[in-house]
């Protein structure tokens, strides 16, 4: 009887860390749902992804690639530390830019995103 108490205490236990995992609403899955709109150029989804002191730059940053082909290239993201109510995501890959004769790489590991809880959704909300 005590055997089985442990298994399922066991079984219960490894569930709950594993439900621990990045979810699909969490801070990394912003970043990286942020920098799939900016590249498809999703005008809509990019303001959804931003919080409300970000929507602006957004669309700015947004109308910087409007005239150009843009690709994301082996895009990877980790939650890295927090500053109060911000968690900070960095990630790896390249947002890639062709300006027809000239071609821009931006490296994403240059970015440190702030990332803020906004009506119950994680949201992109600026640069450090």
């Amino acid at each position: 009887m005590r055997r089985w108490f442990y298994i399922l205490l066991f079984v219960g236990i490894l569930a709950g860390v594993t439900g621990c995992s990045n979810d699909s609403g969490g801070p990394v899955s912003a970043i990286e749902s942020y920098n799939q709109a900016l590249v498809k150029g999703e005008a809509d989804q990019l303001t959804t992804f931003s919080c409300s002191d970000w929507e602006a730059d957004a669309q700015n940053e947004l109308a910087s690639f409007s005239a150009v082909k843009v690709n994301l290239e082996d895009m990877s993201c980790n939650e890295t530390g927090k500053d109060g109510d911000t968690v900070l995501v960095s990630c790896a890959g390249k947002i890639i830019a062709n300006y027809g004769n000239e071609v821009l790489e931006i490296n994403l590991a240059d970015r440190l995103y702030q990332v803020v809880l906004e009506g119950g959704e994680w949201r992109m909300c600026g640069y450090r």
